[in-house]
């Protein structure tokens, strides 16, 4: 199928199509050659394109090379998709965050995988979703959390994530932890967290606040087990019961339940993990009525072999919902794992759907 008669040849137009977009998507599926360089390419290449008379299409490399064609320098078809080598290297950045003591800077993060900050930034904002600042101040709040559990002190805790002072992280502080360190290390004391129950399509709802925004949407059978279940997410926080102004927010959740079309901003108070955080932080991106498998949402955050971690972050989620970790399914469309039971993810999906 690589002789000139393929010219009018469905699948032959469909790719020469795809070439002449330069699409990066059909890189990695299918490489190209012309016939009067000898030089084969991937789709995606961005050199002076080719009569389509002089185009010949292979599925792999190796066909191309076997057939005589060599390798294009310009746009390297043997290596991975750019996509793929972005995804890599930052990955490669997180990690290199992760093993260091003290935060890096940008300077230090591009010398690491040598290439200019600008370059480094712009990649690593473009595939997380954040500037390395904010995953660095994200991944070190992280650190703090389990540090105030486990570290003798605060200013310990503090100093074992990589601050270089005690100042500079008590000015973020309350916005990371959603209280202060000290109310954090306690388990929320004296914090009041607003809440009320009521009734939807899917049976019992639950919604909590903070003074920064919803902190949890759970669904159940019976209203009493949400409410154990919001005390021992906030073991010592204050429990206030719901006030009129706080139903109108729990009519907005629930018109999230029921119309999910029509989108519902709500503010969140979003606590976990800087993976976890990045997780979230995409499943916000993804619109009613379209699912994505948990390998597409781990490369959508740059972390294309983390699909198993990913699903823990989508398990850890305590927002229904407004986070909308049911749009997730595995490779195969098929739904399971949620939080709040598969039938109700079900139900979601169905409902999504139809809008």
């Amino acid at each position: 199928m690589s002789d000139n008669e393929w010219s009018d040849d469905a699948e032959f137009a469909a790719r020469l199509e795809q070439v002449r977009a330069r699409d990066p998507e059909a890189d990695g599926r299918f490489v190209y050659g012309v016939k009067s360089t000898g030089v084969f390419c991937r789709p995606s290449c961005g050199s002076r394109q080719a009569l389509a008379r002089n185009i010949v299409f292979f599925e792999k490399v190796e066909q191309a090379r076997a057939a005589g064609y060599r390798a294009c320098k310009r746009c390297r078809p043997e290596e991975p998709p750019r996509g793929e080598r972005e995804v890599a290297l930052v990955a490669r950045l997180c990690r290199f965050i992760k093993s260091q003591d003290e935060a890096p800077s940008l300077a230090q993060l591009a010398a690491h995988v040598e290439l200019s900050p600008h370059h480094v930034h712009r990649l690593f904002k473009a595939h997380t979703g954040l500037t390395p600042h904010a995953y660095i101040a994200a991944h070190r709040a992280a650190r703090v959390r389990n540090g105030l559990r486990s570290k003798d002190t605060v200013t310990e805790a503090i100093f074992e994530a990589g601050y270089s002072s005690s100042g500079r992280f008590y000015e973020s502080a309350t916005e990371r932890l959603g209280m202060t360190p000290s109310e954090f290390r306690k388990g929320g004391p004296d914090v009041a967290i607003r809440f009320a129950v009521g009734e939807c399509s899917l049976g019992a709802i639950l919604v909590a606040a903070s003074g920064k925004g919803v902190c949890a949407i759970s669904l159940g059978d019976e209203a009493e087990a949400l409410v154990h279940e919001l005390e021992r997410q906030f073991p010592n926080a204050e429990l206030v019961g719901a006030d009129p102004d706080f139903e109108c927010l729990v009519a907005r959740v629930v018109g999230l339940v029921e119309a999910p079309q029509l989108g519902c901003d709500l503010p969140l108070d979003i606590r976990g993990t800087a993976f976890q955080e990045r997780v979230w932080k995409a499943l916000r991106a993804v619109p009613p009525g379209q699912r994505l498998t948990y390998g597409e949402l781990a490369r959508a955050i740059g972390e294309p072999k983390a699909a198993r971690a990913v699903a823990g972050a989508c398990a850890a989620n305590t927002i229904a919902v407004a986070i909308p970790c049911h749009r997730v399914v595995r490779s195969d469309g098929s739904i399971s794992g949620y939080r709040w039971g598969v039938e109700r993810k079900r139900v979601l999906l169905e409902r999504e759907g139809d809008s």
